[in-house]
């Protein structure tokens, strides 16, 4: 009897643990506040948890429906009207209707707002970068947000905008219960609160440095998750995560390093996944530096570093070097005007900081990300190819890091970081999602350089309707940005993801992140 029930037990405790689904990601949350983020992992764990007013249909940058069944714009696209999906309620039991998302929309554009916790350390800085800035900002895109009725919002512009809506469904803005935000305060979005979405899992706890734990939503208005439970794991080094994922203790898992295909190929337990090419990572030179100013001292560090060379090394056929910050798939913005990469040309570079003034070279600071990133998946390693290419000429570098979550806020802090390694995944299939992250006002405090003529150009690239008036903007934008040299484009990579031979149902985006909720283990032992 005893061994009948021993085997019925463990035969419970091996279902419940198939219908758990385990990822290895690269580190944890910096924050589950929607709207207050702009890391690649934070975007992951909130995709399970929210919706977002616009989706992309799985593997693409198209958009589909999410919590807005669908959206229209006036005849100069000055204003988007968004209807809502009716019946569809929070975590919590609340509705999500249109006073929702106005709160949602609204705390993260309007400084004065209750809710904002301005006062408390939120920034809700991707608002500025992907949005223009914020209420009363001359250069801000809403400049109101209208409740039609309970199922319909309006969103008014300062400026025409062709892709607010590709904007809305970037995984930033993630719709959260008001209820639950008031509730919290200050506290929500960290360990110490309980995020609320409309999304496909439930919030159930998150163990700070170790795991984020999740319940499906058994009343999601979509497709339903088909496991039991879902534990997103904080694994920072890449090593690791391959080592657990041969293992088993974890499911599936982002960001390998690019030698480990071969291994990853090698076991017949495992299934390589490539992500297609949707991101940059670059290299930021500060223009507060007494050095970097100088635009020769720039252009000379852009011929010393033998970026085809790093590429080859560290990328192992997953990552391509060229002079665009664009990746390949948005190459029809590029300007021909631009050759296809940086020169590299170490005499001419030593030269051109003698002609600067510094024949004898000096010191500058490298700021490397302490966590592995899809564009750059062994920072240290590559910051010390880079740091030698530039002791070639005579620079002498200082190899930096810090905690990441510090390391994003501190860029932004002046001084700022001297030179700083970072990277970005796109949002939506748009150039302006790469150029106006990173160019323009409220996204070039980490460089201090923003000329009138970038801001007007990035206006323009968001106004234009078709493809072939944005190509005549960014293709200006790249030669701009090529000729000042502020950041240098250094790889677009193919990130290496993999998963156990038993997980179904998995389709990566090209964004960097997707809910999980079309995933099975069946074979899952």
């Amino acid at each position: 009897m005893k061994k009948v029930l021993l085997t019925a037990l463990l035969s419970t405790l091996s279902a419940a643990s198939a219908a758990t689904l385990v990822f290895g990601g690269n580190g944890e949350p910096v924050s589950l506040e929607s709207g207050n983020i702009t890391d690649g992992i934070s975007i992951l764990v909130q995709r399970q948890i929210y919706d977002t007013l616009v989706d992309f249909e799985d593997g693409t940058t198209n958009l589909k429906p999410g919590l807005a069944t669908k959206w229209t714009a006036n005849a100069n696209n000055t204003a988007w009207t968004f209807t809502l999906r009716k019946g569809v309620r929070f975590h919590d039991g609340t509705p999500m209707n249109a006073d929702a998302v106005i709160f949602n929309l609204s705390r993260w554009w309007d400084k004065s707002h209750p809710y904002g916790f301005r006062d408390q350390g939120r920034t809700f800085e991707i608002v500025g970068e992907l949005l223009g800035g914020y209420k009363g900002d001359a250069t801000a895109v809403i400049k109101n947000i209208v409740k039609v009725n309970d199922s319909t919002v309006r969103v008014d512009l300062n400026k025409p905008s062709s892709v607010l809506p590709d904007v809305l469904a970037a995984g930033y803005f993630g719709i959260a219960s008001p209820a639950a935000i008031k509730k919290d305060g200050a506290k929500y979005g960290t360990p110490a609160s309980k995020p609320v979405g409309t999304g496909p899992f439930i919030f159930q706890s998150w163990r700070t440095g170790d795991r984020v734990t999740l319940l499906p939503n058994k009343l999601y208005w979509g497709e339903k998750a088909k496991v039991d439970q879902l534990v997103i794991r904080s694994i920072k080094d890449a090593s690791q995560r391959l080592n657990e994922l041969k293992a088993g203790t974890i499911d599936f898992a982002n960001d390998l390093t690019p030698d480990s295909l071969k291994s990853v190929q090698g076991d017949k337990n495992l299934v390589a996944v490539k992500r297609p090419s949707f991101n940059v990572g670059f290299l930021s030179l500060n223009n507060r530096n007494q050095y970097l100013k100088n635009d020769k001292v720039r252009q000379a560090i852009s011929m010393a570093i033998n970026k085809k060379e790093i590429a080859n090394a560290f990328w192992n056929g997953l990552g391509t070097s060229n002079a665009s910050f664009l990746p390949p798939v948005l190459a029809w913005a590029n300007s021909p005007k631009v050759p296809a990469d940086y020169k590299f040309d170490p005499a001419a570079a030593k030269k051109m900081l003698a002609d600067a003034g510094y024949p004898n070279g000096f010191s500058i600071d490298l700021w490397y990300m302490p966590v592995s990133r899809p564009y750059f998946p062994t920072p240290k390693p590559i910051a010390e190819a880079i740091a030698a290419d530039l002791s070639a000429i005579g620079v002498k570098v200082n190899l930096k890091t810090e905690d990441w979550a510090k390391y994003l806020d501190d860029r932004n802090k002046e001084p700022g970081f001297d030179m700083y390694m970072i990277g970005w995944t796109g949002d939506y299939g748009d150039p302006d999602n790469f150029y106006g992250a990173y160019y323009g006002s409220n996204a070039s405090d980490d460089i201090n350089w923003n000329p009138a003529n970038v801001e007007t150009l990035l206006q323009q690239g968001r106004a234009a309707a078709t493809q072939a008036a944005k190509a005549k903007v960014y293709q200006q934008l790249h030669e701009i940005t090529y000729n000042a040299a502020y950041r240098i484009p250094m790889v677009h990579s193919n990130p290496l993801a993999a998963a156990r031979s038993y997980v179904k149902g998995w389709t990566p985006s090209p964004l960097g992140s997707e809910p999980f909720n079309t995933i099975s283990v069946p074979g899952k032992k």
